[in-house]
């Protein structure tokens, strides 16, 4: 990918990255020694690896309007064959789910994307479920959320979560396609399309990520849905699951890239915007 045009964070927790500092002192061979055989404390992971976490942009620009796209999907597809976002001018839900790439739009229709389609906000992984587990009894949302939140290890860590289920409803939504001069998240979700699916079966895509990601993700929970047929979807808003399979990825890298010029250099990302992201998501 042509980096030039796109500035580069990259977050990788990983005790390991220490070694190097740890090797200028007189036990830097026992020392780092320690580090490679702790299973539990070392790192594999590399930007090319595919347990990273990838993003374009912020959500809070997002929220503030920046909505012109900056990535090709065929580019994000080079980060991920699973994940979640949105499209140029804000056009629909995006959802990636097996490395087919989905916009569904205000007719909550999925409709395949184009290689040149692009993304003003995305995030995207290769899922690689590190763990699985069973639900058998009807939750709502809250409910299942708090049932993944038992079994993850740890709040502060990344995850990709997919959930293949039978629903007795799903209750979401999609965003049309915005003009300039762009009005913010919270106010473009005002002329939002609303629709509830019923006993249905299907796929929620999604992440929960931890609290100190706060104005650049979407702390907690973000799902999208599509139906087993890959016909129709949308941005959850609310849902009553039956029963499901779910499975989690274990994310403990992540990689961020920032638009270069355009809206995102004028947006005013220090604001709190807590409110604002509480009207969009729900």
């Amino acid at each position: 990918m042509n980096k030039k045009g796109l500035p580069v964070i990259l977050v990788i927790l990983s005790v390991t990255l220490f070694s190097g500092c740890i090797s200028s002192t007189g036990n830097s061979s026992e020392t780092a020694g320690n580090f490679e055989n702790n299973e539990n404390s070392g790192s594999e992971i590399s930007e090319n690896n595919s347990d990273v976490l990838y993003q374009i942009s912020t959500i809070d620009a997002l929220l503030q309007g920046v909505y012109d796209g900056v990535l090709p999907v065929k580019e994000l597809e080079t980060h991920g064959d699973f994940g979640i976002g949105t499209f140029d001018k804000l056009e629909g839900e995006m959802l990636a789910l097996d490395g087919n790439y989905y916009q569904i739009k205000t007719d909550r229709i999925a409709y395949p994307v184009s290689g040149e389609t692009t993304t003003p906000f995305a995030t995207v992984t290769y899922f690689e479920a590190d763990k699985n587990f069973r639900l058998e009894e009807p939750e709502n949302l809250a409910e299942l959320e708090a049932f993944i939140d038992l079994n993850l290890p740890s709040e502060n860590l990344f995850y990709a979560i997919r959930i293949d289920g039978n629903f007795s409803s799903v209750k979401a939504r999609s965003v049309p396609r915005q003009e300039k001069p762009y009005q913010k998240l919270a106010d473009a979700v005002a002329n939002q399309s609303d629709f509830e699916f019923k006993n249905v079966s299907g796929t929620l895509v999604g992440f929960r990520t931890p609290e100190y990601v706060e104005g650049v993700n979407v702390p907690g929970y973000h799902l999208h849905f599509i139906t087993a047929d890959r016909n129709e979807g949308g941005h959850v808003l609310d849902l009553e699951i039956k029963d499901g399979d779910i499975a989690f990825d274990t994310t403990r890298a992540f990689l961020m890239e920032l638009p270069a010029g355009g809206d995102f250099y004028d947006a005013e990302l220090g604001q709190d915007l807590k409110e604002d992201l509480k009207k969009v998501e729900k």
